[in-house]
């Protein structure tokens, strides 16, 4: 399966315009990029209750 070309970016972005409307769409964008920006930060923190590293 490739990647969508130019075309096919163009109309999702007509269909999500027509879906959700102009002024929504920076929400939308606003509220994934936070989201994203805390699944990365999720990721890379360690968990309260996880053993000390012993590397020295």
């Amino acid at each position: 399966m490739s990647l969508p070309g130019p075309l096919e970016i163009v109309v999702i972005l007509v269909v999500v315009l027509l879906l959700f409307g102009a002024k929504r769409l920076p929400e939308i964008g606003r509220a994934l990029g936070e989201g994203i920006r805390e699944f990365k930060k999720s990721m890379h923190d360690k968990p309260d209750n996880a053993p000390p590293d012993d590397k020295k």
